[in-house]
């Protein structure tokens, strides 16, 4: 009679729960494959085109966002737009950008935030009464009003070209970095109210040789309530080579009856 072979009971319990878990990665490989993917709009150009900025939804359930180029103006391809769509896929255009003269409205969009007034806010990266980029505000109806046009200083002190676009503060303000300009003419960190005042926070490469690092790319506030972001690399001036930063921007107070600073 054949003698029988057990497993010892430490190798027969691996045994188990290696049969469950291939189980449990087989039904969720299963699972996975049942997901859909819809388009739901596509752009034609007059209504848009090469959106380069994630969606907002806002607080009506709807979706709004921007388009770099398209739009019902000519600047070769389009000047941007803004445009909403609904969750099941109707897209509206509703705003055109350069539709006044010499594009003081601002043209190449980069983005939406929705404040707490419920209007929208953003920042074009070209256009502008200066040709340096704006600051706007738009309703959900498609009414835009031009903020702030940036380089209004001498030597574009203020910066240029703001991107990627703006995040608002827990203080109602917005705040946002323009790539080039500031006293260096590397960059700025801004802050702007909602009736277009606008207050240069940083202005990068303030430094010898910019280890603060230069060509800022946009921020979030954290829950400290400082804000945070990153530079891009570069060459100084000297050759040394400037792989990038990430940066917090602190608000102080040097005494109890000074304004704020920012360092």
């Amino acid at each position: 009679m054949p003698t029988a072979h057990y497993l010892p009971l430490s190798r027969f319990i691996l045994a188990k729960v290696v049969c469950i878990v291939f189980l449990f990665c087989s039904s969720t490989a299963i699972a996975s494959s049942a997901q859909t993917f819809s388009t739901l709009a596509s752009f034609a150009g007059t209504n848009g085109a090469s959106p380069q900025s994630p969606l907002i939804q806002a607080t009506d359930g709807n979706f709004y966002g921007t388009t770099i180029l398209g739009g019902y103006n000519n600047c070769g391809q389009g000047c941007g737009t803004i445009f909403k769509i609904t969750p099941s896929g109707t897209l509206t255009a509703l705003y055109s950008f350069c539709s006044q003269s010499g594009c003081s409205d601002g043209s190449s969009p980069l983005g939406l935030v929705q404040a707490t007034d419920g209007d929208f806010y953003g920042t074009t990266n070209d256009g502008g009464a200066n040709g340096a980029g704006t600051v706007f505000k738009v309703t959900r109806g498609g009414s835009l009003t031009t903020l702030y046009s940036f380089c209004a200083q001498w030597l574009c002190t203020d910066g240029q070209w703001p991107r990627p676009g703006l995040v608002q503060g827990t203080d109602g303000n917005f705040y946002g970095t323009t790539v080039y300009g500031g006293a260096n003419g590397y960059g700025t960190v801004f802050r702007i109210s909602s009736n277009g005042s606008l207050t240069t926070l940083y202005s990068f490469c303030s430094q010898q040789n910019c280890p603060d690092g230069a060509y800022p790319g946009g921020l979030m506030q954290a829950r400290d309530g400082n804000f945070y972001g990153t530079t891009t690399g570069f060459y100084t001036s000297g050759g040394a080579r400037n792989d990038g930063t990430v940066f917090r921007l602190v608000s102080v107070r040097p005494c109890l009856s000074c304004p704020l600073e920012w360092k």
